[in-house]
This record gives structure tokens, C-alpha cells and sequence, in this order.
């Protein structure tokens, strides 16, 4: 049976070195001869739960050198061993090892498990979304559900625990925040802890909680019992900054306010800790939070992607059977960012995001639908291909916007996501996007496989969505360069970018531990079609950088959540 597992060289031990895959720059002057980095696969933890969220978040204790993971829907948090990472040696050039498959290496030990719901002993809680260590301070977000059934439509909390130098938690508190709280983290001096607060419709949107963002001061290590929530009320039609609203936000929820309609998805904390980066996915949008005067500075809209260029060109079809990367002009991706992130060069910041994109698509309203069904202006360029299921006709876009002279067609067709990660400056001027590169170089290495499904092996399956459809995010530095990595949330793997000049970041590497031959499926959570465990890892959700004087083996470390496949692995990462 042949093993899809894209590198040049693979060497196996209890260690696993993979030099990925090398793909060509669009600039040839950048072309590489062998990798800067090498990345090797020293550790991998399989919690045996498939497409039950059983890894997404997580964070890393150094003290205790474990690694606590999000069990989403079970509301626990696994904490891992990661101590054996110091005892591995790398005998990658060594012949005269033994051959261990990274598909299924299963080295590191759970030790323990943190249980929110009864820690804080409250009704209605439900799935953990998030995780942030500063020190020995431990932070979980969960959700709740509201009186009347909504599942997370009342405000959630912010677990706080102790730890010691085991990595034993102790509780401390709860903190109260807004509605649907998906991402935690601290500011970089443990000062502050700063709360994305989604609030997300409910599935017959009659409940549209307002989204917010929560601030949770800390003192000598503990976190005060209240938190302050900053919510954009103020952005609201006839209120006193709905002209400082850009139009190009994306506000289309029924009969929802601005206010509610905003989604706080993700956070990155500003060098000097004055600001808040946070991504409004559903929106298209960044708000930038001042933590000083704690109120919203700005919302940046961030556009959208011209599919009509040749370095943006896609291929739109699952139903065409082949690679079909092209360039469709009047066509275009809302960026949609999920995880963001933030680096500092000379006193500059910079935001990198994922663009994985995310519709409203709920059953009391879905702006949801295929480029097939749409009006279209008799003149749009693509009025043919939009008839074709080979071309644009399968391609997932919205009815909410396109129709930019209000005559009842459509004249600009918008998909989500634009299958690529961007830099921007801190006033939200794009500086970079990686393109088609992900579309390109996937289908280069994985061939008719790019663009899978990551709760199947089924290549070109995603193409009319969201194609591999980058979300998990960490940036990380290595003797002094800085390096993007980007998860491919349904494909599968990382990419690795240089992007110490924000300007002419460059593609170093794509790394991916899956077998795309065995037939599997995995639906709402139950194996419905062979088996997983074989396949290799699933959907990454989260990334963890670990500089190497935190690491245990004193190497930097890129740890990996993987959703589906309910895997953590750990890479350690060599210049």
C-alpha cells in the first residue's frame, strides 16, 4: 500500500525527520537548493476520538513541560507528558535505526484531564473553545447555553487554574465574559487576559447575541473576579460611530444590529501591548482594541481577492475530475480570517492571517449558495461558466453582497475565504498574500489528491468550497528569522513561510503526515467507512510555536492540534 507522505527524505526512528516538499517560488530568483529548515516529527499523542473536535486549542506549560490540549465538545482539557521529548535522540542520519511509521507513532502519555464543567459547577456548560498559559497561570474559555435550549447563546466563562511545577492544576475561579467566548489569550507581559466573544446566532436565528471582546485583569498572578466587555454598540446604525464603519464590512444577518451581527473570532496582542488585533471572520473585517482607553479603536475592512489575476487563480470545481487551476475574472474571495497572529519588526507591527473564510449558513438564514443559482448580470464575464458544473457553476459563494447596482442582479460574485494567508500592516494595508500557492503547491505534491476532504479521502473535494482552506496559525523565530506556519485545516499539514521581510515573505516548506490511499469516512463523530487510526493526522486546528528556551530539549518546537484525526504532535523545528 503506498503511503502519501510528501518529503524528499523521510528517516524514522522513535524520531521522524521530514524534509517536506519544495516547491518553486513565483519568483525563480528565490528558489531553494535544500530546505533552511528541517523539521522533524519527535512525538505524536492519538486520543482515539475521531471528528469529535478532540484536539483543537492548545498551549504549553514549561515548568512542567506538558501540553494542554482542548477536548472541545467533552469541555475537558488533556493534559500531556511532553518531558520525553528531552529524551529523544535525533538519529535521522542514523542507518542503522528502527523504522517507526509517523502515521501512527503514539509516544507521548496523557497524565491527566481538567473537567470545566465540574471545576465550575454550573448548568448548561458546554464545549471548551480555547486555552492560554502565561507563567503558571492557566486560562480555559467554555461556552454555555442559554434558559430557553440555545446551546451557546448566554454568556461563558473564563476557567482559571494554578499550576504547579507537574503540571498539576489547581481552580481558582471563573470569570464571567460575553457570549460564546472561541479564543483566550494573554497579553505579553501576563498582565491582562483578552477574550474574543463570538456570539454567534442561534440555528434558527431568533437569539443573535451581541459579539464582544472581555478584558481580565491580573494581579500578582490571579486574575481579578470581573471582567470589562467591550461591545460595538457604538457602531450601530443612528449611533454615534456607525459612520466610522467601513462600508465593505460584511454586516447581513436578518434584523440583526451591527452590534450583534460582528463575530469575534481570533486575537493577536500588539509588541508593546496597547492593542488588540481581533479578527471579525463572518465580517471580513479586523477591530483593533485599545487596551489602554479600552474601547475599539478601528474596524479595518479587509476587501476581498481578484480571482480574475493569474497569481490568484483557483480551481472551482469538484466535479471536474482533475487539476483545474484557473483565473476567473469578476470573480472574487472575501479574506474571512480565522486565527491571526502578530510580529514586530523595529517597532512595527504586523498582523499575519489565515484566510479560511466562514458563511452564515444556519437554518433559520443562510446567505449560502452555489454560483450555478445565481442571478447574474447578463454581462458578467462569466455568465457562461457559472452554467458549467466543470467551471464556476459548483463554486460556494453569497447572496448577501455582489450587486453593486441595486438592480436585482448580480455583477461581482463573492466566494469565502481566499485560500491563502496575508500579512497587513497594523493600519490593515496588505503587504503580502501567498496567492494560489497553496492551490499550486499542493496539487504539485499530492496530484488529483490537493484540495481533499480532511473526514475522507477524497481529493478535489473541496475545491468548489473553500479549497485546503488555511486556519490554524504560529509565527515563530530561529536564529533570527521569522517564520510563519499555516495549517491547512482540510487538506491537511503546515505550510512554512520566511517572513522576516514582511514585504517578500517566501514559501520554505510543506509538511504532511496523511495516507490519502485507504477509503475512510468519519461522520458527527462516528467511523463510518474503514479506519482512521491508519490515515495520519486530520485537520489542524491549532499551533503552538515553542522558542527553545522554553523548549524541553532546548530546540524550537511547532506543536500541532489536529481536530479530526484527535492527534497532537510535536515537530521540532532546526535552521
Amino acid at each position: 500500500m503506498k503511503k502519501t507522505l510528501i518529503s524528499t527524505t523521510i528517516a524514522l526512528a522513535l524520531t521522524t525527520a521530514i524534509t517536506a516538499c519544495i516547491a518553486k517560488p513565483r519568483d525563480t530568483s528565490q528558489q531553494l537548493i535544500k530546505p533552511p529548515l528541517t523539521v522533524t516529527m519527535l512525538a505524536r499523542y492519538e486520543s482515539g476520538q475521531y471528528g469529535v473536535s478532540a484536539a483543537e486549542i492548545l498551549d504549553y506549560h514549561a515548568q512542567s513541560k506538558s501540553i494542554f490540549v482542548v477536548n472541545a465538545k467533552s469541555g475537558q482539557v488533556d493534559i500531556l507528558d511532553a518531558s520525553i521529548i528531552s529524551t529523544i535522540k535525533n538519529t535521522a542520519n542514523n542507518t542503522t535505526k528502527t523504522t517507526v511509521d509517523p502515521l501512527t507513532l503514539n509516544n507521548l502519555i496523557k497524565k491527566s484531564t481538567l473537567n470545566l464543567a465540574s471545576d465550575l459547577n454550573l448548568t448548561r456548560l458546554g464545549s471548551v473553545n480555547s486555552v492560554a498559559i502565561y507563567d503558571n497561570l492557566l486560562a480555559v474559555a467554555i461556552e454555555r447555553g442559554d434558559d430557553k435550549g440555545n446551546s451557546v447563546q448566554d454568556r461563558g466563562f473564563i476557567g482559571f487554574y494554578s499550576l504547579d511545577n507537574t503540571g498539576k492544576a489547581t481552580y481558582l475561579r471563573a470569570v464571567e465574559v460575553g457570549y460564546l467566548p472561541d479564543n483566550v489569550v494573554f497579553t505579553h507581559d501576563g498582565n491582562k487576559v483578552i477574550v474574543a466573544n463570538e456570539g454567534e446566532p442561534s440555528n434558527d436565528y431568533t437569539v443573535d447575541p451581541e459579539g464582544s471582546i472581555s478584558i481580565i485583569n491580573i494581579n500578582n498572578n490571579v486574575p481579578v473576579k470581573q471582567a470589562i466587555n467591550i461591545n460595538f454598540n457604538d457602531f450601530d446604525t443612528q449611533s454615534a460611530r456607525h459612520h466610522e464603519l467601513p462600508k465593505g464590512v460584511k454586516v447581513n444577518g436578518p434584523k440583526s444590529s451591527v452590534s450583534q451581527d460582528l463575530e469575534p473570532e481570533y486575537i493577536a496582542i500588539s509588541h508593546d501591548n496597547s492593542q488588540a488585533f481581533v479578527s471579525l471572520q463572518e465580517n471580513n473585517a479586523i477591530a483593533v482594541i485599545d487596551l489602554k482607553s479600552q474601547r475599539v479603536e478601528r474596524i479595518i475592512d479587509l476587501g476581498c481577492k481578484d480571482y480574475g489575476l493569474v497569481k490568484n487563480a483557483i480551481d472551482a470545481s469538484d466535479k471536474d475530475g482533475e487539476i483545474n487551476i484557473q483565473s476567473y475574472p469578476g470573480v472574487y474571495g472575501l479574506y474571512q480570517p480565522d486565527t491571526i497572529a502578530s510580529y514586530s519588526i523595529e517597532g512595527a507591527d504586523f498582523i499575519v492571517t489565515a484566510n479560511e473564510g466562514d458563511a452564515r449558513d444556519y437554518a433559520g438564514f443562510s446567505e449560502e449558495t452555489r454560483a450555478g443559482k445565481l442571478t447574474l448580470d447578463k454581462n458578467h464575464p462569466q455568465f457562461d461558466a457559472i452554467q458549467d458544473k466543470k467551471q464556476l457553476g459548483r463554486l460556494k459563494v453569497t447572496t448577501s453582497i455582489g450587486d453593486t447596482d441595486n438592480d436585482g442582479d448580480i455583477d461581482k460574485i463573492y466566494s469565502y475565504g481566499s485560500r491563502s494567508f496575508s500579512i497587513w500592516d497594523a493600519q490593515g494595508k496588505q503587504v503580502f498574500d501567498s496567492g494560489n500557492d497553496f492551490e499550486r503547491i499542493t496539487a504539485d505534491r499530492l496530484g488529483i489528491n490537493f484540495n481533499n476532504h480532511n473526514s475522507k479521502n477524497k481529493g478535489d473535494s473541496r475545491s468548489d468550497d473553500k479549497g485546503a482552506e488555511p486556519e490554524a496559525l504560529a509565527i515563530g523565530e530561529i536564529n533570527g528569522r521569522q517564520y510563519a506556519f499555516i495549517g491547512l485545516e482540510r487538506t491537511s499539514g503546515f505550510m512554512i513561510y520566511d517572513i522576516t521581510v514582511p514585504q517578500q515573505a517566501y514559501f520554505i516548506d510543506y509538511i504532511i503526515n496523511r495516507n490519502f490511499t485507504p477509503k475512510f469516512e468519519v461522520e458527527d463523530g462516528v467511523i463510518t467507512k474503514g479506519n482512521p487510526h491508519a490515515i495520519g493526522d486530520l485537520g489542524p486546528e491549532g499551533m503552538k510555536f515553542i522558542p527553545e528556551n522554553k523548549s524541553p530539549n532546548g530546540k524550537p518546537l511547532l506543536l500541532v492540534a489536529n481536530e479530526v484525526s484527535g492527534t497532537t504532535v510535536v515537530y521540532q523545528l532546526k535552521k
